[in-house]
């Protein structure tokens, strides 16, 4: 498990800049990165913002950018993008062993295809309004959670500041990043996978550990959340507080494929916890193991396979959110 959280070395600060670090990434949204940054550019310099602008080239570049641009003295970060960028991002912010990751403020500019981080702070779609709520720089610190996994036999560790989901869930985003890497993107692909891995996925007996409660379950699957939604605006994790130091879980446990179809409107609707076959829990650290192994997202992002042990890491990353209420 990653064990520097709390203690950390931080070298001799580079000068600070100013000024904006905007990470755009071209291929978010189906393209929308790429199409829409003229007009998005054009609402940063109308608002006075200084910025400077770094496109991504590919998988995980936008945390390297992070982590090399904080070094260079940036800690205000606009992403343009989506989730996965997002998550990119935010592991640049805690990869540096330059600054606090509290002494970074970041922002998002949606264009992606789901988009569920921003949802949870009230943030739009539409650029105008959201350029307008980062000028106004309200900030807040919220949560984030680290895990570690199995990917090709080695233990990794990723961050995350929205949700992670494990067996469906995993299996999902796996078909979804994996369509995305090799040039098949449209704006009904995780549909499509949603709809394909429903018939194929088998459920997997898993063994959780949240705190000190143990559950021992054949599951559909689970999310582990710090934000409210996933998966393009469905409320996983409904009750979810992003400063509250605890970790939401949803443990959806094993049900025909006819439940879980009649069941979708529960995910929308943020009643999902209601439901017999569902247990919600909360925890600042959650261990699983399974049987066959599972699945892992987080933010949307494909990583590998249980055992997994997660991390609530409180109040660790300043972010801007709208609280003003005539900006919607």
């Amino acid at each position: 498990m990653h064990s520097g959280i709390e203690i950390r070395c931080y070298s001799m600060k580079e000068k600070e800049k100013t000024g904006w670090l905007v990470v755009v990434n071209p291929n978010a949204g189906v393209g929308k990165g790429e199409k829409d940054w003229k007009q998005i550019s054009n609402l940063l310099d109308k608002q006075g913002l200084k910025y400077r602008a770094k496109f991504t080239k590919r998988r995980l570049h936008a945390m390297h950018l992070v982590e090399n641009q904080i070094i260079k003295g940036y800690r205000k970060i606009i992403v343009v993008g989506g989730d996965g960028t997002m998550n990119e991002a935010v592991n640049g912010i805690f990869n540096q062993q330059i600054i606090p990751t509290t002494e970074v403020t970041l922002s998002m500019i949606p264009v992606g295809t789901g988009n569920d981080w921003v949802r949870t702070f009230n943030i739009p779609t539409d650029y105008k309004k959201v350029v307008q709520i980062i000028k106004q720089g309200n900030t807040m610190l919220q949560d984030a959670g680290a895990v570690s996994y199995l990917n090709d036999h080695e233990v990794k560790n990723r961050f995350f500041i929205n949700m992670a989901g494990l067996g469906f869930d995993g299996l999902v985003a796996q078909k979804t990043n994996y369509d995305k890497d090799h040039g098949r993107t449209n704006p009904f692909i995780y549909i499509k996978n949603l709809v394909s891995s429903l018939f194929s996925y088998k459920s997997s007996q898993l063994h959780v550990v949240v705190d000190d409660r143990v559950v021992d379950e054949k599951v559909f699957s689970l999310s582990i959340g710090i934000g409210q939604f996933n998966g393009g605006g469905m409320q996983q994790a409904p009750n979810a507080l992003p400063d509250d130091g605890l970790f939401d879980v949803t443990l959806i446990k094993d049900m025909s494929k006819w439940s879980v179809i009649t069941s979708l409107r529960k995910l929308y609707n943020g009643t999902i916890g209601q439901h017999k076959r569902v247990i919600t829990m909360v925890g600042k650290n959650i261990r699983i193991d399974s049987v066959p192994p599972v699945l892992l997202e987080t933010d949307g992002e494909s990583l590998g396979s249980s055992p997994f042990e997660f991390q609530i890491i409180p109040k660790s990353i300043q972010v801007i959110f709208n609280n003003n209420k005539d900006v919607d």
